[in-house]
């Protein structure tokens, strides 16, 4: 239980009696740290299993932590989610505390707030309508009434998305809605169930029996609610039963009422608490890391002041990628072509993520990725094992592993099997072509035949048969806590959706100001809040790291866009945030520093043949249609790509990490004689210029490049072991 875990994390597990608090950095383990400790203190004796109650905020992690205590030996032990554990207590006690059957959950309100808006005479469109419902619930779980919410939105500095009256108005109808029909919405099942505990002391103390060990994950995202309900129970003194685990810098949702104070002062309400910091980082390379340190030293704040300098724990890998374009449609489709050419080097589709701060910026991505027949998954769409195919599938096996024999799968392996069964439905072995719902209802079923590979190597490992009833019995198991399958797919999710979830290879796109931070960032809280946004979004890649931003939203658009300031000083060629200028403090930096002569031509690209404007983003790196003819030196090509290889064989990198194979046409048609007229090529950045300059423009006068002694490594600097 304890041989497999570090020294931070085995004090972690080790540490059976509260208070305890574990600050946690990204990619440090923290999941797998208070498992161990839930399954040690199990496993020991210590915990009753059915005495331990450990909370987080999304289902898909409690189910991840349902699925590692079942996986440790620690059955009974609930896992669930704020709002799952309040509900279940509030329909237990509802009876006895308050008398006849419980409310009506409401599951979706926003259509109740539409009917409140109009009883108010007021005329709200579908978007203020999701952003007077969202204000409604920040009043409600930062526990604001109707009256007080004009006076609490000043206080605050809240930039409101109407007038407050307005919204407070409409908000007391709503309520006034709810009583009348005898309905509760998601925040009064935990307002509820904290004022059951606190006036009737003989219930608090029965919950307080039955759980006597609380475990709370991403602490640092608790609202003042939240934190009344924890108080209630664990009770009076209750910190010495109590362990949190949380990241100051990893609190990005401030604006649904979610405040880092309660993690950041937990030692000052519970001065007998045992810290823990874990910092070592066992998901990114030390370059990934590198930079996440980076935005989080010129962080400011309370936050800031208690942020954990992350130690990578892997061995070095490629460096951030920065790429500046021309338009928005050529930031997505030379990503999408990236990816495919990523994929085509064996990186799964399901570790690939493209990311992005709202969800509005899919669209160009979904249609770039669907052109090149990349498949890709939307985060945030239906459970997996809620959606009709999967439970359909379920049927099916079920029905199988009840007969006695089956013709079709007798004898095949147990993927074999499940192929075998969900082929009668129309499953195929090879993907449909294109995207849409029928490509969606194929992954769903190709991830559940990986999945039965998966289940038998891992039964036979472990001595254990894997047949197909044994299978149908992990599934319910997974069902039941929500673990679902990774669907083969590019991942397509706003920052915020990407939280708790990480990848091989990251593509963080859009990364302009008003779009990072946002326009509607103000004050200086909300733009540290952006920061740590952007911070989550880096920590989210194992290997591969990509940032990118469009100088103008369509093409031959006026190129008025920059880079975040979050990466000045950061990426290669930008001033640091100190030496900013102007009367915002400017925009630190440019691309290509000094060579400000060297810069690209912006606005719209014309073929070089027949002067067309040019929108496809290879065509557009050549300078020229496809069907053009082309003045390309062939045999300087083939050098390029063969001393391109070499790079890449030393860097133990895909060769399009060095250059993709238009930058390379493109060289090789425009032979360019010097480096501002390399530097005009698009896919020749400064950083590039810089490493490879010299060696491109030998081969283009004909010349060997000279070779760098082995000895040099030109990877950055690198986090200590």
């Amino acid at each position: 239980m304890l041989a497999g875990l570090d020294p931070e994390q085995r004090a972690v597990a080790t540490a059976l009696h509260g208070p305890v608090c574990v600050l946690a950095g990204a990619g440090t383990g923290k999941t797998r740290a208070i498992t161990h400790r839930i399954a040690y203190g199990v496993r020991s004796g210590v915990y009753q299993p059915q005495q331990v109650l450990a909370v987080t905020f999304t289902a898909r992690a409690a189910g991840e932590m349902r699925g590692r205590l079942r996986q440790l030996g620690a059955d009974g032990v609930q896992a669930r989610t704020f709002h799952a554990a309040a509900l279940r207590q509030l329909q237990y006690f509802w009876p006895r505390a308050v008398g006849g059957p419980v409310p009506q959950l409401l599951e979706r309100k926003i259509q109740l707030v539409a009917e409140s808006a109009g009883r108010c005479g007021l005329r709200v469109q579908r978007t203020e309508l999701r952003d007077l419902t969202a204000e409604i619930e920040w009043a409600k779980v930062t526990q604001i009434g109707p009256d007080d919410y004009p006076a609490a939105v000043q206080k605050s500095g809240r930039d409101a998305p109407r007038d407050p009256a307005e919204t407070a108005q409409v908000y007391r109808v709503y309520e006034e809605a709810k009583s009348r029909r005898g309905v509760i919405d998601f925040e009064d099942v935990l307002l509820l169930t904290a004022a059951i505990l606190e006036d009737r002391p003989d219930i608090a103390d029965q919950v307080r029996a039955q759980y006597r060990h609380f475990t709370v994950d991403e602490y640092q995202d608790v609202s003042p609610l939240q934190q009344r309900l924890l108080d209630q129970w664990t009770g009076p003194g209750g910190g010495a039963s109590l362990c949190v685990v949380g990241d100051a810098s990893q609190t990005i949702y401030s604006f649904t009422g979610a405040t880092p104070d309660y993690l950041l002062n937990f030692r000052s309400r519970h001065p007998e608490a045992t810290v823990v910091k874990l910092v070592r980082d066992y998901r990114s390379t030390p370059q990934v890391v590198h930079l996440a340190n980076g935005l989080l030293a010129q962080a400011r704040g309370e936050a800031a002041r208690h942020r954990l300098e992350l130690v990578s724990q892997r061995e070095a890998g490629p460096e951030p990628g920065y790429t500046e374009y021309e338009d928005e449609p050529t930031e997505a489709e030379t990503t999408a072509r990236r990816i495919k050419d990523l994929l085509a080097t064996g990186v799964r589709a399901s570790e690939v993520a493209v990311l992005f701060r709202t969800n509005g910026q899919s669209e160009v991505y979904e249609q770039a990725l669907a052109d090149l027949g990349v498949p890709y998954q939307l985060k945030g769409a239906e459970r997996f094992f809620e959606r009709p195919e999967v439970r359909d599938a379920g049927v099916l096996l079920r029905g199988a592993a009840r007969a006695a024999a089956d013709p079709l799968t007798d004898g095949a392996d147990l993927a074999g099997q499940v192929r075998a069964v969900l082929a009668s439905r129309g499953f195929t072995p090879e993907p449909p072509a294109g995207s849409g719902a029928v490509r969606d209802r194929w992954e769903s079923l190709a991830a559940l035949v990986r999945l039965a590979g998966e289940f038998e190597r891992t039964r036979t490992a472990e001595g254990l048969g894997a047949d197909l009833a044994a299978y149908v019995a992990e599934l319910d198991a997974r069902a039941a806590a929500q673990h679902a399958p990774a669907v083969e797919g590019v991942t397509l999710a706003s920052l915020h959706a990407a939280k708790g979830l990480e990848w091989d290879a990251v593509y963080l796109v859009g990364l302009t100001e008003g779009t990072l931070p946002i326009i509607y960032a103000k004050t200086d809280e909300q733009v540290e809040e952006e920061r740590r946004l952007l911070y989550v979004g880096v920590t989210r890649a194992r290997k591969h790291l990509s940032l990118s931003w469009a100088l103008s939203r369509s093409p031959g658009g006026r190129a008025s866009r920059k880079p975040t300031r979050f990466l000045d000083g950061l990426r290669p060629g930008s001033a640091a945030p100190g030496t900013r200028t102007g009367a915002r403090g400017g925009r630190g930096g440019v691309e290509f520093g000094e060579r400000a002569a060297g810069r690209k031509v912006r606005g719209p690209v014309k073929c070089r043949v027949c002067e067309r404007v040019l929108t496809d983003a290879v065509e557009r790196k050549l300078r020229r249609c496809e069907n053009c003819p082309s003045t390309m030196d062939e045999a300087l090509y083939e050098r390029l790509r063969e001393w391109r290889a070499g790079q890449a064989r030393k860097q133990g990198a895909p060769a399009y990490v060095v250059f993709t194979d238009a930058t390379l046409m493109a060289i090789a048609e425009d032979v360019p004689a010097s480096r501002q007229e390399l530097a005009q090529i698009s896919g020749v950045g400064a950083m590039k210029l810089d490493k490879y300059g010299a060696a491109v423009l030998s081969l283009c006068a004909g010349e060997e490049p000279e070779e760098e002694p082995d000895d040099v490594v030109d990877d950055g600097p690198v986090e200590p072991a």
